[in-house]
C-alpha cells in the first residue's frame, strides 16, 4: 500500500500543488518554513482524518482562503483508491473514498496505516501521562477497529458524566439513579478497553524490545509498564465508592482515562535518568514497533513519515534507519531535510528508488 498522487488546494502554505510520488523513498527538500512538514501533515491528514500537529482542523486552511481540499490516490493490492478530504470554514470536514462519503470518520482510520517519526517525539517521555496514552491509543485505533469504537464511546459517556457531575454541583443536589445510567456503561467500556490495552501490550512489547536492541546494540534492558486501576477485580465497586470525590471534583476520577505507561531503562525511570541518546532510541523503537505491529495486524505495509530526522539523530541511528530502508522492510518512506546535499550523501547507496522533491519553489 502506498500513496502515488497528492493534490493540495489551499492547505496551510500551499495555494495549489500536485505531486506524483515514488513507491519507495521520497525526499522532500527545501529551506526551513518552505512547507516540507506541511506536506507530511497533508499525508497524515488523508490517512488519519486529522492533523498530526494541530488540534483544530480549520488551522489547515491557508490564510485568507475559506476552504482546503486534499486529494490522494493510494495503490492498494493492485487497486487505485481515491481519498478526498475537504473542509469549509465553519462546516464539518468531509471525507470520501472513491467519491463516496464516509458515514463515520472512524471507519477510515486503519485502512491506510501510517507512522510518523518527528522531532517532538521525545515529548512522550518528558510530558505527562496524557501524551503517552494518546500515542498508544493512536496505535490501537489504527490496529483494532473494535478498540476505536469502544474508545470513542467511552469518551462520549465520560464527557456526559462529567457534565452531569458539574450540574449536580451547581444545583446542589444528586440523582443517584440518573448517575447510575452513566456509571454502568462507563464501567463496562473501561473493562473492555483495559482488556484491549493489556492484550496489545503483550504483542507490542517484544517488538519494542527488539527495535531498541537493534538501535542501541543491545546494551540496556528496556520496559514499558502498563498501569491501570481497572486491573483490580473490584474496579466496579471502587468506581462507585469514588462518587463523593467525583462530585466534589466535578469530574470522574477513576477509569482508563487515568491509565499510565511507565518507561524504564535498566529498571530506572527513563524520564528522570535517561540520556538524550537513550531517549531518542527509546522513542524511535516505540515508533518502529508501531510500524511492525500495524504491518502484521493490517497485513499491509504502513507509510512511514520521517520529519527532519537527519538534524535530530546521530550517525549511528541514521545508519540503522537506512539499513531498514535498504532491506525493503519499510515500504514507502517520506523524508524531509533542509539540506539537499546531506540527504543525497546519506541516501546515495540506498538500493531502493529515491526521488527528490524541491519544496517552496
Amino acid at each position: 500500500m502506498w500513496l502515488e498522487k497528492l493534490h493540495l488546494t489551499y492547505f496551510k502554505n500551499y495555494e495549489e500543488r500536485a505531486f506524483v510520488f515514488g513507491e519507495h523513498v521520497n525526499c522532500l527538500v527545501g529551506e526551513n518554513g518552505s512547507g516540507k512538514t506541511n506536506l507530511l501533515d497533508a499525508i497524515y491528514f488523508l490517512t488519519l482524518t486529522k492533523s498530526a500537529f494541530q488540534n483544530q482542523d480549520a488551522l489547515g486552511i491557508r490564510h485568507a482562503n475559506d476552504f482546503f481540499v486534499l486529494d490522494g490516490i493510494f495503490k492498494d493490492s493492485g487497486r487505485n483508491i481515491q481519498i478526498t478530504c475537504s473542509l469549509q470554514r465553519g462546516q464539518r470536514k468531509i471525507f470520501m473514498a472513491d467519491k463516496k462519503n464516509y458515514e463515520r470518520l472512524s471507519d477510515h482510520i486503519g485502512l491506510f496505516p501510517l507512522v510518523l517519526i518527528a522531532p517532538n517525539d521525545t515529548d512522550l517521555i518528558r510530558d505527562g501521562s496524557e501524551e503517552r496514552r494518546r500515542f498508544f491509543d493512536g496505535v490501537l485505533a489504527q490496529a483494532t477497529p473494535d478498540y476505536l469504537q469502544d474508545f470513542l464511546q467511552y469518551n462520549k459517556i465520560l464527557t456526559q458524566r462529567n457534565g452531569l457531575l458539574k450540574l449536580f454541583a451547581e444545583r446542589n443536589y444528586l440523582d443517584e439513579d440518573l448517575l447510575e445510567t452513566y456509571n454502568e456503561p462507563l464501567i463496562s467500556l473501561a473493562i473492555r478497553i483495559y482488556g484491549h490495552r493489556r492484550q496489545f501490550m503483550d504483542r507490542f512489547l517484544p517488538l519494542f524490545r527488539k527495535y531498541y536492541a537493534f538501535l542501541s546494540s543491545g546494551k540496556e534492558e528496556v520496559e514499558v509498564l502498563y498501569e491501570s486501576e481497572v486491573s483490580s477485580s473490584d474496579f466496579a465497586s471502587e468506581f462507585r465508592k469514588n462518587r463523593s470525590r467525583d462530585l466534589h471534583a466535578q469530574r470522574t476520577g477513576k477509569g482508563v482515562h487515568k491509565d499510565e505507561y511507565v518507561f524504564e531503562i535498566d529498571g530506572i525511570t527513563l524520564k528522570k535518568f535517561g540520556s538524550q541518546g537513550q531517549q531518542k532510541s527509546f522513542v524511535i523503537a516505540l515508533k518502529l514497533a508501531q510500524f511492525e505491529l500495524l504491518k502484521i495486524e493490517k497485513e499491509k505495509t504502513p507509510i512511514l513519515l520521517l520529519d527532519d530526522i537527519f538534524d535530530k539523530l546521530d550517525d549511528r541511528r541514521i545508519h540503522k534507519l537506512i539499513e531498514l530502508i535498504d532491506t525493503g522492510f519499510l515500504g514507502q518512506v517520506f523524508i524531509t531535510d533542509a539540506r539537499p546535499e546531506r540527504s543525497e550523501k546519506i541516501l546515495e547507496n540506498v538500493k531502493a528508488d529515491v526521488r527528490y522533491f524541491e519544496i517552496g519553489r
